[in-house]
């Protein structure tokens, strides 16, 4: 029994710990709060400015020029609506919003995920941070009709505790000017792995950021993010401009659950590295489709592969309409070889003529073609 017990004990001690650090690990979802439905007191407010604690906003830190914004704020001739729940942040000149998080595994990739609307200042943008690692998020252009738009932005955790910073590096006559944000979510992300059936990373897009329920304006991946730190896992987006990433709770979608919309005709483009035997034949396949958002007429996607280059057109209702299914055989000329896609050109929804929208992509794949024997 002495023996038994005396293995026992370390056994339970590291069955403890498995099962803290279990707890204590990061979930996908809202952060803490990360709806601001829970506020200041009354006494910690001037007027919306938040003032008295650098935590008077529960499970948030604040510096800066803070605001705690309710629905259906009036500035000026300018309604501020929330796009989830009843309240929200705007952070004026050079303002931060922190939250620590623990739990997380060093070394692993999270993403992001919170929506923003722009208000007074017409070319504001965000340096979002966590781990040593920061980007900046231009807001220059809106997406939606009703001003707000959710983005993403990834990074890898050096550490098990990390905090994630999201701060307006602007400063404007108005100190309050500056960008709504509510809810703030995070997501782990799982590595992709490529497949003796397809040599394409994630080209299903089902791995991917955080995706607020309820939102339906689809999720921006930043432009010019490099696969190391992306959210969009295995890929890359080489273009100035963001593409939305949507979800078929919100959007057709060709198949699986998750895909890609390309909004901005060339200046909105997602790419891919892929590891090819130089003067093997293979060949590329894709999925081609609408979201079912208003966005009706001809759109087009171009696709490349080495040396190798196809347009496959389709005309859209706008309703999500039966997709088209688009095969390219290539000749891969080094031992790496770039995928790209991009529309050919941009449009907007029929409904409000002012979101930018494009065709869907979906099913990415690439297979080594066996030459056939004489």
């Amino acid at each position: 029994m002495g023996r038994l017990a005396t293995i026992a004990g370390p056994v339970m001690l590291l069955l403890l710990c498995t099962m803290c650090t279990q707890a204590l690990g990061i979930k996908d979802g809202l952060l803490p709060n990360g709806n601001f439905e829970r506020g200041p007191l009354p006494s910690q407010l001037q007027g919306t400015r938040v003032v008295g604690s650098s935590t008077a906003i529960p499970s948030w830190t604040t510096s800066g020029f803070v605001e705690y914004i309710p629905s259906g704020k009036k500035q000026g001739d300018m309604l501020l609506v929330v796009p989830e729940g009843a309240y929200a942040v705007r952070l004026g000149n050079d303002a931060s919003i922190r939250q620590r998080l623990r739990g997380a595994a060093a070394g692993h990739r999270y993403s992001l995920t919170f929506s923003a609307a722009r208000t007074c200042a017409q070319a504001e943008q965000l340096n979002v941070s966590a781990s040593g690692q920061s980007g900046i998020l231009a807001m220059q252009t809106m997406y939606s009709s009703n001003g707000w738009d959710s983005y993403a932005w990834a990074w890898v955790a050096d550490a098990d505790e990390v905090e994630v910073v999201i701060h307006n590096p602007g400063v404007t006559e108005d100190p309050a000017c500056g960008p709504l944000i509510d809810s703030v979510a995070i997501k782990t992300l799982n590595p992709p792995r490529r497949t003796n059936k397809n040599l394409v990373k994630n080209g299903d897009f089902e791995e991917g950021p955080y995706i607020i329920p309820g939102t339906k304006c689809g999720v921006l991946i930043p432009s010019l993010t490099v696969d190391d730190h992306s959210p969009l896992p295995g890929w890359m987006v080489e273009s100035l401009k963001a593409i939305k990433y949507i979800d078929g709770e919100s959007f057709a979608v060709p198949r699986g659950r998750r895909a890609v919309e390309l909004l901005a005709g060339r200046e909105s483009a997602v790419a891919q590295v892929i590891k090819t035997v130089p003067g093997r034949r293979y060949a590329l396949s894709f999925t081609v489709g609408d979201a079912s958002n208003a966005c009706r007429g001809s759109l087009m996607v171009e696709a490349y592969a080495g040396r190798e280059s196809t347009k496959v057109a389709y005309e859209s209702e706008g309703k999500g309409g039966v997709p088209k299914r688009a095969v390219m055989p290539f000749r891969a000329a080094s031992a790496r070889t770039r995928v790209v896609f991009f529309s050919s050109f941009y449009s907007t929804r029929s409904d409000d003529l002012s979101s930018l929208c494009g065709p869907v992509l979906d099913d990415v794949a690439v297979v080594s073609v066996r030459a056939k024997r004489g």
